[in-house]
């Protein structure tokens, strides 16, 4: 096989394996959604972790780090403070700004429904090196950049 042949042969692996590791995230979500809240639908669920890895944030920037329709991102907040998961708050700097923070209901229901799949990571890593678990979310960064590992981001 020729180094063409079989880079072609590596790139069709590493999209195989990246469509069996996307069908078990989305299962998890859909799963994890269910524990914060009977009948979520997964992209709420994601809107919510999102919210509370940011901290706070606006529903624009959700909208984009999560490369959504603004609307959906709106209406999936919107359940979510019906839910007493989040609230919006107005920014002190510029108060026409709502800022959306998750509520301790939200961090206490997001803990529960991330324990399951976080045991499950770390039982399945749990006899890797640490120097491999390193360089798997190094390559899955830069994957996700789209830039050569070891490049600056």
């Amino acid at each position: 096989m020729t180094v063409p042949d079989r880079r072609q042969e590596a790139i069709r692996g590493l999209e195989g394996a990246f469509a069996e590791l996307l069908g078990e995230v989305r299962r998890v979500y859909a799963q994890a959604a269910a524990t914060v809240s009977p009948g979520m639908l997964p992209g709420t669920y994601k809107v919510l972790s999102l919210i509370e890895r940011r901290g706070s944030t606006t529903v624009s920037g959700l909208a984009e780090q999560l490369a959504a329709d603004k609307g959906q991102v709106s209406r999936s907040v919107t359940d979510l403070e019906e839910l007493g998961l989040v609230r919006r708050v107005a920014d002190e700097s510029d108060g026409r700004i709502k800022l959306i923070t998750v509520t301790s209901e939200g961090a206490t229901r997001l803990a529960a429904a991330r324990a399951r799949y976080e045991g499950l990571l770390t039982r399945v890593v749990e006899t890797w090196p640490v120097d491999d678990i390193e360089r798997v979310t190094q390559l899955l960064e830069s994957l996700a950049r789209a830039t050569s590992p070891g490049a600056s981001a």
